[in-house]
């Protein structure tokens, strides 16, 4: 059981690093960003999948993964002096709802307006929850920036 477990978190770890690094591609990222942002992705998947499956709802669980993408690329946009979307945008793309919006929208074209909105709704609170987190990251990197700001002064 511990083998399948574990066999399993390598299998998220390796496919949401892919996805991440690959939608990294697709945007232009620069190529020396790549490996980092399938990381950040990686990390946040990886954080998303373990509370997910530990009990956690998946919109707290999500707003966790999205706060540590965002709290992550902003270090890396410091250290590598590169702009932080670079690595927000790669790195949030495992946790995008996608298939739920599609079957969604599934639901509705086959009349199931019940499931069709019960999904759209699910998905509306995912996408909600990743622009908490990073909206929650920025707010709590510029408090720490006044208050150094404050103590410098």
């Amino acid at each position: 059981m511990e083998r399948k477990r574990s066999m399993t978190i390598l299998v998220q770890l390796i496919t949401s690093f892919i996805a991440a690094a690959a939608f990294a591609v697709i945007f232009n990222a620069p190529r020396e960003s790549l490996v980092k942002c399938g990381f950040v992705g990686m990390l946040g998947w990886i954080v998303y999948f373990l509370l997910s499956t530990r009990g956690m709802d998946i919109v707290p669980a999500t707003v966790a993964a999205a706060f540590l993408i965002a709290v992550v690329s902003q270090v890396y946009a410091k250290v590598y002096k590169a702009p932080v979307i670079i690595y927000i945008v790669a790195g949030i793309i495992p946790l995008v709802p996608g298939g739920m919006a599609y079957d969604s929208m599934r639901y509705f074209v086959t009349n199931d307006y019940n499931m069709a909105v019960s999904l759209a709704a699910k998905a509306f609170m995912v996408s909600g929850s990743i622009a908490m987190g990073i909206v929650l990251s920025e707010v709590i990197n510029q408090l720490l920036r006044q208050s150094r700001l404050k103590r410098i002064g």
